[in-house]
């Protein structure tokens, strides 16, 4: 579709991680820019405010004449709005085919797997950006158009295989796992939606060298490997973890090209970092300058966001998956090697929960003490015959259900590390927890 900057975009499902992020860029590139969603407060629309773009309950009178409608994902085609559009002859597309045409004007990297997409996209832009003008599109709801960029850098998602509507320069592939069950069958499914998401990739695929699904690519694009060992065409070497973050050298085919240090915590960090820096030498990037970038990364929302409250680490963590967890108990023993680590987890969707309910166990008896919340379910399935005790039935190191009137179980726990992890509303326990400790000790420093 042509683009003119007298177009109005008016996006269904603003507040969508995807689509707060789109519609900031198309912001900031100049064009005008509204939207309409649920009033429930999200933590993507505090950015949306910032730059006091209009936000307005779902309505039929918010489409009128002179709009172009991009519609959210997870609104059916019978929605109000949509509609409303098409009865009026509007243009409506959808999230992923619009994004799908916008990047052909960029060198673009998409950045795609089961798990860690979201931080690597937000250090590749952080990286790209303090290089050369850059747009990105990252999913914390994180967007930003520059008016003269080079590189457009965004996060392609797999679910129900919406990432086949982009072709990019280069794709940079995490990992890939069974996830998504109410839409893929097996992991032999997910591994088809890649093949063919490979075999659009026009420049090169930077991928995770021990994934034994990403060996198996089979695409016309060169493939690019990353890792720790000698098979790898891009080898993290001499990695040290400490409490600060992980320093490692990097090599290109047995050649050392650089010295890096990352502020983050985990070994998944370490990879990450490492498809990154593959990217920035394909393109011909000073490896100095990319290695200065990454010493100012500072992550991104809610990807072990933490505070500290009285004698309290509290940590917010999207993870919810069982390798996500691991990763992210994995960051936290990097940091905090002498504290106790206690986790919470909220399951989120029944048909994930019933699909991964030993790994689901076995990931979450890697903390000190676990405890758990309701699942939180979808709107896109129905209620499961699984319950959360059976989780906690599995659970050696607990597995207690805690409610978020009745907190009172994480009070016993002192100079410790508290995370919260789950991509439903895990957030209002975490926030009624951090009422209650504030309100129990407030003598302590």
């Amino acid at each position: 579709m042509d683009i003119h900057k007298n177009n109005v975009f008016h996006f269904v499902g603003i507040k969508g991680s995807g689509m707060s992020s789109l519609a900031l860029l198309l912001h900031q590139k100049g064009y005008k820019v509204q939207g309409s969603d649920v009033e429930k407060y999200f933590f993507t629309q505090h950015e949306l405010e910032k730059e006091n773009i209009t936000m307005l309950p779902f309505a039929e009178e918010n489409i009128h004449d002179g709009l172009v409608v991009i519609a959210g994902n997870a609104f059916p085609d019978n929605h109000i709005e949509i509609q409303a559009a098409l009865k009026k002859g509007l243009t409506v597309i959808r999230y992923h085919k619009f994004l799908g045409e916008f990047i052909e004007n960029f060198t673009s990297i998409a950045v795609t797997g089961s798990h860690g997409k979201t931080s690597t996209t937000g250090m590749l832009a952080h990286i790209l950006s303090g290089i050369t003008p850059t747009s990105y599109l990252i999913g914390d709801g994180t967007g930003h158009g520059e008016p003269e960029a080079v590189f457009f850098a965004f996060e392609a998602c797999e679910y129900r295989r919406h990432f086949l509507a982009y072709s990019p320069d280069y794709a940079i592939m995490t990992n890939i796992d069974f996830d998504h069950p109410d839409y893929y069958k097996s992991i032999e499914d997910v591994y088809d939606a890649f093949q063919t998401f490979g075999m659009q990739v026009k420049k090169g695929i930077v991928a995770f060298g021990d994934d034994p699904y990403l060996r198996k690519l089979d695409v016309t694009a060169p493939i690019y490997y990353y890792g720790v060992n000698d098979t790898d065409d891009f080898q993290a070497q001499n990695i040290e973890r400490s409490t600060t973050g992980s320093h490692f050298d990097v090599s290109y085919k047995n050649e050392k090209i650089g010295t890096f240090s990352v502020p983050a915590y985990g070994l998944h960090n370490v990879l990450n970092a490492l498809g990154v820096i593959a990217i920035s030498y394909l393109e011909g990037l000073d490896m100095k300058k990319v290695a200065e970038e990454m010493l100012t990364f500072n992550g991104v929302k809610r990807r072990f966001s933490e505070k500290k409250v009285n004698d309290m680490i509290i940590v917010d963590d999207y993870a919810h998956h069982p390798a996500e967890i691991q990763a992210t108990i994995d960051a936290a023993r990097q940091k905090y090697p002498t504290k106790e680590i206690i986790a919470v987890f909220q399951p989120h969707t029944f048909t994930r929960t019933i699909a991964l309910l030993d790994d689901f166990a076995k990931s979450l008896d890697l903390a000190d003490k676990v405890y758990l919340c309701d699942i939180f379910g979808s709107a896109r399935e129905e209620v499961g015959t699984v319950k959360i005790e059976d989780l906690g039935a599995k659970i050696s190191k607990g597995g207690a259900v805690v409610h978020v009137d009745n907190l009172s179980p994480l009070l016993d726990y002192h100079d410790s590390v508290i995370i919260f992890m789950g991509a439903g509303d895990v957030q209002k326990f975490e926030q009624a927890y951090e009422k209650l400790l504030s309100s129990t000790r407030k003598n302590i420093m």
